[in-house]
């Protein structure tokens, strides 16, 4: 009865599982992600986030570019699904790191760690300075090229310094192209296999039977034997009981032979393929001089045939002129046909220009609506963070002092980082609107050092916002030193006022609906 009951409740979580792949199943286009520029010597953070397929699945990293070793990376993940439930083929995952040029470089493979979800770490190391982190599912672990399967890409990085790092906002990659992992001869790996047989034993049954997808039983017998030969060896080591680490060794190397056996298919297919392009060429030239020979033949008879026209040559060139004539009443009808075309054109081009800008002014006055609808609960929602008032740029936010550890300095104090955390989550979901940050202090100092401290606390608070998530085009930080006073700088008190943070919400419409909106 227990082992019936735990049957059961294996198979409702498969169930489960198979149901979530189906209705999160991410569509099989390319897809794109932020680059990071590493600086050296400087630990950096990333956050990741799941895809479509899994958006559960979470992963953090600590990144350090360094002189002698390249760029270090310490990677945690969370929530990690068994391979198999994405579909037929895959049996691990794979870390990548993709370069902004192009440049796929596979970091190593992630092991899984339990049967059902599990969480997993992997420390290594790449050459690259700038690129993009992805994790997919794979059918083994020395792929090449990252399957469609994309599970976890990289944020916007930050580190606790506070400075702004380089990144690449579009960096482009494409999943495996092969139709591999829909065909109906991939083998498909069942909950029993998965929770019984090692990982690299998985993993070399689908390098084999990837080499055999390429062509390997025709074009590398030798090599695919050899793989199929060590596939063999790991499985009776494994069912023998053999150390761990003998059969992982084994499978590896069976591995390691079956994508020897996929690339030399490959080398020798595409060589058997120029030998026959050549066989073609050479039958197209042999073929293109038996016409040359037909060709000649029928000059010489057409020659003849001339002779014997000679006598009507006349009766020729007056059919001729007729023929000449006819051509010039036809360019001139062709000729007036496409002015009329290029008319007709202009005048749906026309229609068309006019019904789109119609359109956009609908969605522009539909925004505005919804942005006057909404405004009175943003302003609530901001009044918890300091005082809000309303003028003719959009939503006024001014910050109390302190928000600062110190009259004088632009890092953040302890006390206010939550309350600091929720600000900076509602701005940066307020997406209609455009966040300008302006700072200000009194008069007490040197212009250019109290210049300095309000662009830096300014910048502060558009880092934590694009830290975010936020788009940076939605963000301009100012700092205007003690230029635009709201009291003169004679008692404390009129200072204390002067030191302030104004976050201004502008909406994000054309010129006139914005005036609207004020209005």
């Amino acid at each position: 009865m227990k082992n019936l009951k735990t049957f059961r409740i294996v198979l409702l979580l498969s169930i489960i599982s198979l149901v979530s792949v189906s209705l999160f199943a991410q569509v099989d286009v390319s897809r794109q992600t932020t680059a990071v520029t590493y600086p050296e010597d400087e630990l950096v953070y990333l956050q990741f986030r799941g895809t479509t397929r899994f958006p559960r699945m979470k992963g953090e990293a600590k990144v350090k570019r360094t002189k002698k070793n390249g760029t270090e990376i310490d990677l945690s993940i969370s929530k990690m699904p068994r391979p198999f439930e994405l579909g037929a083929g895959y049996a691990t995952y794979v870390l990548w790191a993709i370069s902004p040029t192009g440049q796929i470089d596979n970091l190593g493979e992630i092991k899984r760690r339990g049967f059902f979800e599990f969480d997993s770490k992997i420390s290594v190391t790449t050459p690259l300075q700038t690129f993009a982190l992805i994790i997919t599912a794979e059918p083994h672990f020395l792929v090449r090229r990252p399957s469609r399967a994309v599970m976890l890409e990289n944020l916007n990085p930050y580190a606790k310094s506070g400075r702004t790092l380089a990144t690449t906002a579009a960096v482009q990659y494409f999943g495996n192209s092969s139709d591999y992992f829909s065909d109906a001869r991939t083998p498909e790996i069942a909950e029993v296999d998965y929770s019984k047989t090692p990982s690299t034993i998985l993993q070399a049954r689908q390098a084999v039977a990837l080499a055999k997808f390429a062509g390997a039983q025709r074009d590398a017998t030798d090599e695919l034997k050899e793989a199929e030969d060590l596939l063999t060896q790991a499985v009776s080591e494994w069912e023998a009981k053999r150390p761990d680490e003998a059969v992982d060794i084994t499978a590896r190397r069976a591995i390691s032979a079956a994508v020897k056996a996929e690339s030399t298919a490959a080398v020798r297919k595409e060589a058997r393929e120029k030998r026959n392009e050549k066989t073609r060429a050479d039958a197209e030239i042999r073929d293109q001089e038996m016409k040359f020979v037909d060709a000649q033949n029928q000059i010489d008879e057409l020659r003849q045939e001339l002779a014997r026209e000679t006598r009507s040559r006349e009766l020729a060139e007056r059919d001729a002129q007729n023929n000449l004539e006819q051509i010039r009443v036809l360019r001139e009808e062709n000729a007036r046909l496409r002015t009329e075309s290029e008319q007709a054109k202009l005048k749906l081009a026309k229609i068309e220009g006019e019904n789109l800008a119609l359109q956009r002014q609908q969605e522009a006055a539909n925004r505005m609506a919804r942005l006057q609808a909404n405004e009175s609960v943003l302003m609530d929602s901001l009044s918890r963070f300091g005082s809000v008032a309303k003028n003719e740029r959009g939503i006024v936010l001014t910050l109390p002092e302190n928000y600062w550890s110190g009259p004088r300095v632009s890092s953040f104090s302890e006390a206010t980082e939550p309350k600091l955390a929720s600000l900076v989550e509602v701005l940066s979901n307020s997406t209609d609107y455009k966040v300008i940050v302006e700072s200000h202090t009194d008069n007490s100092g040197s212009p250019e050092t109290l210049q300095t401290l309000t662009q830096e606390r300014a910048q502060a608070i558009a880092d934590r916002l694009v830290a975010f998530g936020a788009s940076q085009d939605r963000i301009e930080a100012k700092g205007f030193g003690a230029s635009l006073p709201v009291a003169p700088n004679s008692t404390n008190s009129n200072r204390a006022k002067n030191r302030r943070i104004l976050v201004t919400l502008v909406p994000n419409l054309p010129t006139n609906l914005s005036s609207n909106l004020s209005n």
